[in-house]
């Protein structure tokens, strides 16, 4: 069994025109050589992710899918230029080669990057890979600690100071969550009306304005093949923006169902979090404030607006399934999820005494 994701079959409906591709790519890399083998890659449900294997070597190609509109999530040109900035200040983004805005090519912007080769960790680590609590925790810290130094990048000196708004995002992001919940309601999920206003009245001052991924998870990251614990690559900027580091880290952190988590929260994990030698979620908190020199004291904000906006994505999905825009059986009880987590921000809330 190889642990190494080479890509599969590309999906009935999402075939490039790989003759159209073939001949912008050897305009823009003139010594490329020979025809690609097309496979096209499983992840990826925001865009269509496909790897071009030449001769002499190894693309990947990413578009949005057909008939999507141009928002953040689907700017390829933006999603490029931000891996572009942020290649020459962090070691984990990975190296581009070359955008298009041309539509005559394939009807769509698009861009091109080096494949990187590496093992991309989802709910299980692959079975061939056999890593002790020592490693496990390392992989931990490892993880903590490239998100620390994405936080610490210097936007204005890598040219990314436009990719976001800046200040006040904590309260944007308050209220579009907000409103895209009730834009996605069915009637078999709760209003979230207390964990809602809570969240509106104790809306905190940014702690600052950094580069966040926005969508931090062992699931995006690409960890060495001779060494699981390294990270090599990490994926997926459609959603970086400029915003609060704190934010980041708050919604990563709904996505870490550890060992000791119930039942319906551990049925839903899609990273290996809960591993003999993963930190919980309190001491990833407490590793990353002490290690990124911020100081919080109302980390019950940031850990709520995680879970509600986990819920918010979760019930947005479920509203398609819900008026039948999608027949995916698998997210046919999503409902159920969206439920558990208004229960689970209502209690934190409690704890939190505010």
């Amino acid at each position: 069994m190889t642990v190494i994701d080479t890509g599969g079959t590309v999906r009935a409906g999402e075939e490039l025109d790989i003759f159209a591709v073939d001949c912008w790519l050897k305009q823009q890399l003139p010594d490329l050589q020979g025809e690609p083998v097309v496979a096209q890659y499983s992840g990826g449900a925001s865009n269509w992710t496909y790897r071009l294997q030449y001769p002499e070597r190894d693309l990947v190609l990413r578009r949005p899918p057909a008939g999507t509109k141009a928002s953040n999530a689907h700017d390829m040109l933006r999603e490029y230029r931000i891996q572009q900035g942020l290649g020459r200040a962090f070691p984990y983004a990975p190296p581009m080669v070359a955008a298009c805005d041309d539509h005559a090519v394939i009807g769509c912007d698009f861009y091109v990057m080096e494949r990187i080769v590496g093992i991309i960790p989802r709910a299980n680590m692959p079975r061939d890979i056999r890593l002790s609590r020592d490693q496990i925790q390392q992989l931990c810290t490892n993880m903590l600690d490239a998100l620390i130094g994405l936080h610490k990048v210097d936007y204005q000196n890598a040219g990314l100071a436009e990719i976001g708004k800046g200040e006040g995002y904590v309260a944007r992001q308050v209220a579009g969550w907000d409103q895209r919940y009730e834009n996605a309601r069915t009637w078999n999920v709760p209003s979230f009306k207390r964990v809602r206003r809570w969240l509106e009245d104790n809306i905190p001052a940014d702690s600052r304005i950094c580069i966040i991924h926005n969508d931090w998870r062992f699931d995006n990251l690409v960890l060495a093949e001779n060494d699981p614990t390294r990270i090599i690559a990490v994926l997926d900027w459609e959603l970086a923006t400029l915003g609060d580091p704190l934010m980041d880290l708050g919604c990563a952190l709904a996505y870490w169902v550890q060992a000791d988590d119930n039942l319906l929260m551990r049925a839903s994990r899609r990273q290996p979090s809960h591993l003999d030698g993963m930190f919980t979620r309190q001491q990833a908190v407490e590793y990353y404030l002490k290690h990124a020199g911020i100081k919080c004291d109302n980390w019950a904000f940031y850990e709520v607006f995680g879970l509600f906006r986990l819920a918010c994505i979760a019930q947005q999905i479920y509203y398609r399934y819900h008026h039948r825009q999608t027949r995916n059986p698998a997210f046919k009880h999503y409902w159920l999820m969206v439920n558990y987590l208004d229960r689970r921000c209502r209690s934190l809330i409690r704890q939190s005494g505010q």
